[in-house]
């Protein structure tokens, strides 16, 4: 079943890109000049995909995954005691992570750019905030990736196959799509 359309797949993987090279921009492996241009290549990503959440097909809007805390909630219950059903698209807690890491994204993103303009040029303050968002954002992206393996393990498919093929398996019968 198809799931994950040619735009949201290219997204993703460059977003991964973008952020893997940022990252190691700043191990001081000689290629730091490409901080900036990965940073703004991912708030490019961002901003794409946040027009696809509106626009998009089924699986890419965001009133498909986004879901209210009551939702979430009863979903992570179901889930610890290993009754959550598989979705085909996000499942509510994937969907409030993919609006985190998004966010997560945007502000570091946005925190880097803003010390690029003559107002924060060499501000410490805000070098800081940035630091600790990339940080935060490091996080987010762990949770994430555990999050993956364990839907994976748990619903015995291949999340990270779907996000290169854009398929997966058709439903059951206890899915919800």
């Amino acid at each position: 079943m198809r799931v994950w359309d040619p735009l949201i797949r290219l997204l993703h993987w460059t977003l991964v890109i973008a952020i893997a090279t940022a990252w190691l921009s700043t191990l001081h492996l000689g290629f730091g000049w490409t901080h900036e241009p990965a940073g703004y290549v991912a708030l490019g990503v961002i901003t794409v995909r946040l027009i696809w959440g509106f626009l998009g097909g089924r699986h890419a809007r965001f009133t498909q995954f986004v879901r209210g805390p009551s939702h979430v909630l009863r979903y992570a219950r179901l889930m610890r005691h290993r009754q959550e059903p598989r979705h085909i698209g996000h499942n509510p807690l994937g969907g409030w992570m993919a609006i985190a890491l998004l966010m997560g994204v945007a502000s570091v993103g946005i925190t880097g750019w803003l010390q690029t303009t003559d107002r924060y040029w060499g501000s410490e303050i805000l070098e800081n905030v940035h630091h600790q968002l990339a940080w935060a954002l490091v996080a987010l992206i762990a949770m994430h990736v555990i999050g993956v393996i364990a839907t994976s393990l748990r619903h015995r498919e291949n999340l990270v196959r779907s996000m290169f093929t854009g398929r997966k398996d058709a439903a059951q019968q206890d899915d919800v799509v």
